[in-house]
């Protein structure tokens, strides 16, 4: 058990900044938590923090800890949720957020039928294209598309994100269509005005060339800056414009397998398809995870984790 606290102090001071605010919310002096994680590093022989009198970083080796620590924890708290459960119902009040278009698609629709398998748990969902701040605003989970940079919040992989280049079968039939992405400046493309997720372009697999005589190639991973006569703000309207022919789009296999698997739209490039990112279900806590918000993450995992719930053959 004193393992568990020193996993549970280090993760408490990596996420808070410090010893202090890690000391404060658990009631303790920050003495304690300091010997608690100088005696981790100690049975870990490695150093997992930088402690200064300022402030409190993370050592790569510290940083890649603490993610599998959160696993871990939380792991644990679903253990001890399902014993003590027993026969309890799930009840109370669940908050969820998720980004807009992806939410009205692939979260909406399961909300209704978690509520007809827990009629005891109410629900409100957000749907919004910010960042939006998970404990600060007192959200139970946030379902999220794309890389996980903040290491304060647990998350959860629920599926497998992919890109793809789509066209209409009429578009690629009067233009035809790229064999390589460094064609793609050669034809109309749909592409967002505004978007983080796509500050470095559109992503590319290649065959990168080798170095010396004799060495292997290998791959390479370049993003390109596609352009064109379209541009604009909203995923949703580049969508459209794409299903009426206007041009070539870069969307996420969510948007637009269905439309696939229909023959409304065709894929391109695939061969050259970057790797897949993720979808993910936030969180802020690990200890004491309610039950409704353990089922609603174990009926997220469930359902995305069905090739058809997707609309299409992946």
């Amino acid at each position: 058990m004193d393992r568990l606290k020193q996993l549970e102090s280090f993760v408490s001071v990596a996420t808070r900044g410090g010893l202090t605010a890690a000391a404060k919310a658990e009631g303790v002096a920050p003495a304690i938590m300091g010997r608690r994680l100088d005696a981790l590093e100690a049975r870990l022989g490695v150093k997992l923090l930088v402690r200064t009198t300022r402030r409190i970083t993370l050592t790569h080796e510290g940083s890649a800890f603490l993610e599998d620590c959160q696993r871990l924890l939380t792991e644990f708290a679903n253990a001890e949720a399902s014993v003590s459960a027993g026969g309890v119902k799930a009840s109370g009040h669940l908050r969820v957020t998720a980004p807009a278009g992806f939410g009205r698609r692939h979260v909406a629709p399961l909300v209704p039928r978690f509520h007809a398998l827990h009629p005891e748990v109410t629900i409100s969902l957000n749907l919004s294209d910010r960042v939006v701040d998970v404990r600060g605003e007192s959200f139970d989970c946030a379902v999220r598309v794309g890389d996980m940079p903040d290491s304060s919040l647990v998350s959860v992989r629920l599926a497998d994100n992919r890109r793809r280049c789509v066209a209409t079968p009429e578009f690629v039939r009067r233009h035809g269509m790229p064999r390589h992405p460094n064609e793609l400046s050669r034809f109309a493309c749909l592409t967002l005005s505004s978007d983080a997720s796509q500050t470095r372009g559109w992503a590319f697999r290649v065959p990168r060339a080798p170095a010396t005589a004799g060495e292997e190639g290998g791959e390479e991973l370049i993003y390109l800056r596609p352009e064109g006569p379209l541009d604009c703000s909203d995923g949703q309207v580049l969508h459209d414009w794409c299903l009426a022919g206007h041009g070539i789009a870069w969307r996420s296999t969510w948007e637009v397998e269905a439309e696939i698997d229909a023959g409304l739209l065709v894929p391109l490039l695939d061969e050259f398809a970057a790797p897949p990112n993720g979808i993910y279900a936030v969180f802020a806590g690990t200890k004491h995870l309610p039950l409704r918000v353990r089922l609603w993450l174990d009926f997220l995992k469930e359902q995305y984790g069905r090739p058809e719930f997707w609309g299409g053959r992946g």
